[in-house]
C-alpha cells in the first residue's frame, strides 16, 4: 500500500469516527433541555461544534489526499 493510499485510509477512518462521535454528542443535548442545565447543554453544543469543525477539516484533508 502506498503512503498516499495509507493516508487516505487513515483519514477516511478518522473522518468516519469523528462523524459518529459528533452525532452521539449532538444527541445528548436535547435530553437536558428544559432541566435548568443550560451550562451542560451549552457545553455539549460547543463540543458538537468542535467535532463538526474537526470532521470538516478531516474531509478537506481527505479530498486533498485523494486529489
Amino acid at each position: 500500500m502506498s503512503t498516499t493510499s495509507s493516508t487516505v485510509a487513515e483519514l477516511t477512518a478518522a473522518t468516519d469516527a469523528i462523524g459518529a462521535y459528533r452525532q452521539r454528542v449532538a444527541e445528548l443535548a436535547p435530553v437536558h433541555v428544559g432541566e435548568e442545565r443550560d451550562d451542560l447543554v451549552t457545553a455539549i453544543y460547543e463540543a458538537e461544534r468542535a467535532l463538526r469543525v474537526a470532521e470538516r477539516t478531516l474531509q478537506r484533508a481527505l479530498r486533498l489526499a485523494e486529489g
